[in-house]
């Protein structure tokens, strides 16, 4: 930070250290990481403003010595993706490329983004070669799945990383794969004929949620006082601050 320059307190998108006042989510991180250790392919659904992408911003910085992390996201993204597997594909390994481009195997993501023609079997082959000539392990991250929920195309990509799942032992896969947004994947259902029958288990039934407690305690808000209360020495009651602040918001970040 530039000196002389103070931090500010942010409400809107996801929060910076070096430039925002924040509570320390140290531990939520580092339960995060040990989930990708552990191999482990897993959710995390939260409420709108509740932190999630700052804690996806942390959990890339604190991986990214160990591993490859690819971190990506769906919003913004037109419906017209989703119709069939090419374009999605298409677009899926453009994201990839713009988030890696000087890793190993950008080239093969360049390609892909370019195959009018591409498939999910294809697509698996490709996941495969990325992730086996990579120095690091290979961690995926994508947040704001929610809009893609509806689409078969969408369903039918958690089918394809759900089978890589179950064939790592035999070829290269993602280490980890983690998808944030407000609501819980593993409840979409795999459509089959119509919309009114499905199959009884969502092809993300492979994951885990991330149990970790999002809200903040007393406690917590207290390491956000600390770093105002460093910076402009205003006198104030950090404990008696930090109570009311947690009676008035139960804990909820916004």
């Amino acid at each position: 930070m530039e000196k002389g320059k103070m931090k500010k307190f942010n409400t809107t998108g996801k929060c910076i250290p070096e430039k925002h006042y924040m509570v320390d989510i140290s531990d939520r991180v580092n339960a995060a990481v040990k989930m990708v250790d552990d191999g482990t392919y897993f959710t995390i659904n939260r409420g709108r403003q509740y932190g999630k992408t700052t804690l996806l911003a942390q959990l890339k910085k604190a991986l990214e010595d160990q591993y490859l992390v690819y971190s990506i996201s769906f919003e913004g993204i037109e419906n017209e993706i989703f119709e069939s597997a090419a374009p999605f594909y298409m677009n899926f390994f453009g994201l990839l490329y713009d988030e890696g481009i000087l890793n190993e195997g950008s080239d093969i993501l360049k390609e892909a983004s370019e195959d009018e023609k591409i498939t999910g079997r294809k697509a698996s082959g490709l996941i495969t070669e990325i992730c086996r000539i990579s120095k690091k392990p290979v961690v995926l991250i994508i947040d704001e799945v929610d809009q893609a929920g509806n689409f078969d195309m969408f369903i039918k990509f958690l089918g394809l990383l759900r089978k890589k799942y179950l064939e790592k032992d035999e070829k290269a896969t993602f280490q980890s794969v983690i998808l944030a947004g407000v609501y819980d994947v593993k409840n979409l259902k795999l459509k089959i004929r119509s919309d009114e029958e499905h199959q009884y288990n969502s092809p993300w039934n492979i994951a885990d949620s991330f149990e970790a407690d999002m809200s903040f305690s007393a406690k917590d808000i207290e390491t956000m006082l600390k770093e105002y209360e460093n910076e402009h020495e205003s006198g104030m009651d950090i404990g008696v601050a930090a109570r009311e602040i947690e009676a008035y918001t139960s804990g909820y970040p916004f």
